[in-house]
């Protein structure tokens, strides 16, 4: 077994020999003794000891209680996996390695620890199952272990959240947790919060949370707005352009903008002048929109269309994002674009990446079967290394080098080819498709053939376990996106093996390498055989000109054969070369849109920050006093800053709307007030602040005063929050438009976030002093106050 594997590091194998010498031991223990060593460890963290100390014994405690729960024994290399992963290291498992039984060991030595311990999978359906079946190891040795996401048709508002959240281990996603944590720092009280901390995540498939995910942040919307008729004007309007004359696109296809033919074009469509203006901003905003939802979002590749209105697809894996939606009206804009009803734009009332939300955790570590070829991002952005882990057997799996083809046409028939020839075998197959739509027209072109196969992609997810089950039986024929590369495990049915294992065919490289070789990882698990073949499609743009002259060859001859034989073999060389690079490039620039993202990302999160601390502050402090002295400063020195010189009617009108709209105002102006002494103004006005607080609570008793003052201040600080965070989200947009005017957009919107936090700041300080001294109290015969 090679134990020596040059990308292990000797310190781990040296550690999984120390466990593997205390299995007699464990294994000669009875249950009750075995389940015994939890209550021990804990009493040894309790008197000092550190988890690292633990680690050996507890490793070999969990694989015993693995053996006598599970029936399965974790092997060495398993044991490997999770002490590189207890480390805080991502450990590279091939796929079927048994990464589900290998993060048993690692969870159950933090759960000792008590709660605040994540084990993140892939979606919901793999969350809940691990939690039911590998949870009993861990209730066996005395620990609590649950799911955080409910069980297929329970209602996820349903959720006992203070029992999963107090549970020394929670199986959950990362999309769960992400909402959940943010619903949290939206309590009215203290005794509202469900989170007990972030400890340990153990991020199953880590790569496609902190890497393909990165850019989609988790948003939670509040109210409507006001809703624009504007949409379907502008959809429209924008049918009508050509390309190339009134607008022109980017190579890659990810940017368009207007030509300034376009622009003339347009004012002469609507019938107005000075379309670029500030009288029509709004209606530009909105054909700038309805240009990008035609020109750089394809159906069926970047969303669907089904019962639910228009749906966004994830791109590493063709899955439905359930409840995300493109910011700044770009949703809306689609569905105008396909003619469903335009949905309300909401404000956004909470917002954090995928990337912010694990950086916020003491210990984190994953595993995955592909992350090698990311290891630089990993350990640059996240201070993660990869450390790759042995297999258990050798891989049988055999990958075959690419096949190139002139035409989608070509491609598609050879592998219609491979298909039929494996069907008549009885050998399974599973072919991998771009996007949905493509997987539409294979699965045609299969009904075509008759050859009966299973269709996955968005639009069947509901079945894809059921799928996935039957994907490696004999004569099974499964036609899927790239979703089929993620938390499924592909078991060969009964003389499958002698016939060549599951047989892969990839029609086209994918944007990243890893997801090519979760591909090939559905064939070869746990040493059993298979075989890729990978049909490219994609090339530089001079390719073109060969395709031409090839298609123009085989018109010419049309008894040569298939024209790509007679490419000289330096030639072969030489496009798989290419279309190598190209796969490079758009990894490249995957890389460099996630640092982006972080970076835009990371400024929200150092304000977001802030703001969580003050409300937890606000939640937990005995009495206010601090900060309402502080409150009340600070709006006393906004009105001063928007009032240098302030007359008499400017300090009337701002007590009356501010501080006490029955004050008998020129009395007190007059007697205490001095217009000519302006650094005065502070300390009179928060004065008058106090006294009125005090005023305000002559018949309430101190626990409903204070009570009083947290409502009023965490209402004046969300309201101020969420204005804010949707702010952000128009200034991202704003300053991203800057770069084309050689500004640094990252610097621009470095700015004017930090003015807008400051705005916010003043808003917040403004709104708490009105909910504080103009609110009335309507006391009831029962002793509860009502507030208006």
């Amino acid at each position: 077994m090679p134990f020596t594997h040059h990308r292990t590091p000797e310190r781990y194998v040296r550690q999984m020999r120390a466990v593997a010498a205390l299995a007699s031991k464990y294994q000669d223990m009875s249950d009750k003794e075995l389940k015994s060593q939890t209550e021990l460890f804990r009493e040894q963290l309790a008197a000092g000891k550190s988890l690292d100390s633990l680690k050996i014994q507890a490793f070999a405690v969990a694989r015993e209680a693995d053996r006598r729960v599970l029936g399965m024994f974790p092997f060495d290399v398993q044991v490997l996996g999770a002490l590189v992963m207890q480390d805080g290291n991502v450990a590279e498992m091939q796929t079927g390695e048994g990464k589900t039984l290998t993060a048993t060991l690692p969870m159950y030595l933090n759960g000792l620890t008590g709660s605040g311990n994540f084990l993140v999978t892939a979606n919901e359906y793999l969350a809940y199952r691990d939690a039911q079946e590998m949870g009993k190891v861990y209730c066996w040795l005395g620990l609590t272990a649950v799911a955080g996401v409910p069980a297929t048709g329970e209602d996820p508002h349903d959720r006992n959240l203070h029992k999963i959240y107090q549970a020394d281990i929670v199986y959950t996603t990362n999309s769960t947790l992400g909402f959940d944590y943010l619903m949290d720092n939206l309590s009215g009280s203290a005794d509202e919060r469900f989170l007990q901390g972030f400890h340990f995540a153990l991020l199953d498939e880590i790569d496609a949370v902190l890497l393909d995910s990165a850019q989609m942040p988790l948003v939670i919307s509040g109210a409507p707005r006001v809703r624009s008729n504007l949409f379907e004007i502008a959809d429209q309007v924008i049918c009508l352009l050509r390309e190339d004359i009134d607008f022109e696109r980017s190579n890659d296809h990810k940017k368009v903008w207007f030509t300034p033919r376009g622009i003339d074009h347009m004012e002469e469509y609507l019938g107005l002048e000075n379309l670029l203006g500030e009288h029509h901003r709004t209606l530009y905003r909105h054909l700038v929109l309805a240009l990008k939802a035609h020109q750089t979002l394809t159906r069926d590749r970047d969303y669907v269309v089904d019962e639910d209105g228009v749906s966004l697809l994830d791109l590493s894996n063709g899955r439905k994002l359930a409840g995300m939606k493109l910011e700044a009206g770009l949703h809306q804009a689609l569905e105008a674009k396909e003619a469903v009803p335009v949905s309300n734009q909401t404000r956004t009332m909470a917002s954090i990446t995928f990337q912010n939300l694990f950086r916020m955790f003491s210990h984190l570590s994953g595993m995955t079967g592909t992350a090698m070829t990311d290891a630089a991002e990993l350990q640059e952005t996240y201070r993660l290394s990869v450390i790759s882990i042995p297999t258990n057997k050798p891989s049988q799996r055999i990958d075959l080098p690419d096949r190139l083809y002139n035409s989608t046409s070509e491609k598609l028939e050879h592998a219609v080819d491979l298909v039929k020839q494996a069907y008549h075998q009885g050998r399974p197959v599973l072919i991998e498709t771009g996007s949905v739509s493509l997987s539409n027209l294979f699965s045609r072109i299969l009904l075509r053939e008759e050859i009966p196969h299973n269709l996955l992609n968005a639009r069947s997810a509901a079945k894809e376990a059921l799928i996935v089950k039957e994907a490696g039986q004999l004569g099974a024929v499964t036609v899927a996106t790239s979703m089929a590369g993620r938390g499924t495990d592909i078991k060969l049915g009964k003389g499958v093996k002698e016939l060549g294992g599951l047989l892969v065919i990839g029609t086209e490289r994918m944007n990243s390498a890893r997801v090519d070789n979760q591909l090939r990882g559905r064939s070869g698990r746990q040493g059993a055989p298979g075989e890729d073949s990978i049909l490219l499609e994609h090339g530089p743009n001079w390719l073109r000109r060969y395709r031409r002259r090839a298609a123009a060859y085989k018109r010419d001859h049309p008894g040569a054969g298939n024209p790509r034989i007679r490419m000289p073999f330096w030639g072969k060389h030489r496009f798989r070369h290419l279309i190598t690079q190209a796969q490079h490039n758009a990894e490249k620039s995957d890389r460099q849109s996630r640092t982006q993202t972080l970076q835009y990302a990371e400024i929200m999160r150092v304000q977001r920050d802030t703001i969580y601390a003050t409300r937890q502050q606000i939640m937990t402090v005995p009495t206010l006093d601090d900060q309402l002295a502080s409150i009340f400063k600070m709006a006393a020195r906004s009105f001063m800053q928007q009032h240098p010189q302030p007359t008499r009617s400017d300090m009337a009108d701002y007590v009356l709307n501010t501080i006490d709209n029955h004050l008998v105002v020129a009395n007190v102006i007059d007697h205490d007030w001095q217009p000519d002494r302006p650094k005065q103004t502070v300390p009179f006005l928060q004065k008058l602040m106090v006294d009125q607080l005090q005023k305000k609570f002559e018949n309430i008793n101190q626990d409903q005063q204070v009570y009083f003052e947290r409502m009023c201040l965490l209402k004046s600080l969300d309201n101020a929050w969420i204005d804010q965070v949707d702010m952000l989200q128009q200034l991202r947009q704003i300053a991203t438009s800057r770069s084309t005017a050689q500004h640094d957009p990252l610097l621009e919107y470095l700015k004017d976030g930090r003015k807008a936090f400051a705005e916010m700041k003043q808003a917040f300080a403004h709104q708490a002093v009105k909910n504080l001294l103009l609110s009335e109290f309507q006391f009831k015969a029962d002793g509860s106050i009502d507030v208006r």
